[in-house]
């Protein structure tokens, strides 16, 4: 109990924090994200067409500043909403930890909940670094970050059931991701193990993200879970998209790539 009870310590910030303006904010504005995923995509095309004959940018020392900066909100994030989902689970089963709302507007995950949300606009910056380094910009990346991005935005609103599991899994896989990117940008050497080890989160992270929805839904009937059938809907599109294309790059990056090698040799 004691152990809970430090884990679960507010600091003074989350005590600060007020999730009525932020829910309310969020009301109001939350189709902004719309204009957010156009402005991106328009720069995707934009940028890709201003680099085609351009020499490209180095850009190393900003990528580890700014992976390593997500990786350790991403870490914090994940500490904070992983304890109280260890806390729920433990205290009043799986049943509440899914239909829970009180990650929106409970004393430990308030914060991290609108702080999840909005992350999701200045995250698109990934891309930039992208297209100014003439890398490799796959469909499942920018189709994520702007699906992830409309998604969160407008179930935040509604303080839908199942969130709770969605940001926790989402700081977990990123807290590891975003440490992974900063290390490869700091020019270390990482195993490609620990990049498929990342995918298969990700996977993992899909997956129960589709259990997730099943049992809200399932819940729902009862009036025991706070959702509705168009969230459910977009939701489970979403994640059985997801599922596919990162089974999909799993195999071209990892699979495909071993069965040449072993060819070649």
């Amino acid at each position: 109990m004691n152990m809970s009870v430090l884990t679960l310590q507010e600091y003074e910030f989350e005590k600060q924090f007020n999730e009525n303006e932020a829910i309310q904010w969020m009301q109001e504005n939350w189709k902004k994200s719309f204009l957010f995923s156009a402005l991106y995509a328009a720069f995707i095309f934009g940028g890709r067409h201003l680099m085609n004959k351009r020499a490209k940018f180095e850009l190393r020392k900003p990528l580890v500043l700014w992976s390593l900066t997500l990786a350790v909100f991403s870490i914090f994030g994940a500490l904070r909403t992983g304890a109280y989902m260890v806390y729920i689970l433990m205290t009043k089963g799986l049943k509440q930890s899914v239909c829970d709302q009180s990650f929106y507007n409970g004393p430990i995950t308030k914060f991290w909940a609108y702080a999840f949300v909005l992350s999701k606009a200045p995250e698109l910056g990934d891309t930039i670094f992208i297209i100014l380094r003439k890398q490799k910009l796959i469909f499942l990346h920018w189709y994520h970050h702007i699906t992830v991005l409309l998604y969160s935005w407008y179930s935040y609103k509604d303080m839908i059931a199942g969130g709770g599991w969605f940001m926790t899994m989402n700081y977990g896989v990123h807290a590891v991701m975003y440490s992974y990117y900063a290390l490869r940008a700091a020019g270390f050497r990482v195993s490609q193990k620990f990049a498929m080890l990342i995918t298969l989160s990700q996977i993992t992270q899909m997956l129960m993200g589709c259990v997730v929805n099943y049992l809200v839904f399932s819940w729902m009937q009862h009036d025991q879970c706070h959702s509705h059938f168009q969230n459910i809907f977009w939701s489970s599109l979403m994640y059985l998209s997801y599922l596919v294309l990162f089974c999909h790059f799993f195999f071209e990056a990892y699979i495909g790539k071993m069965r040449k090698t072993m060819k070649a040799e």
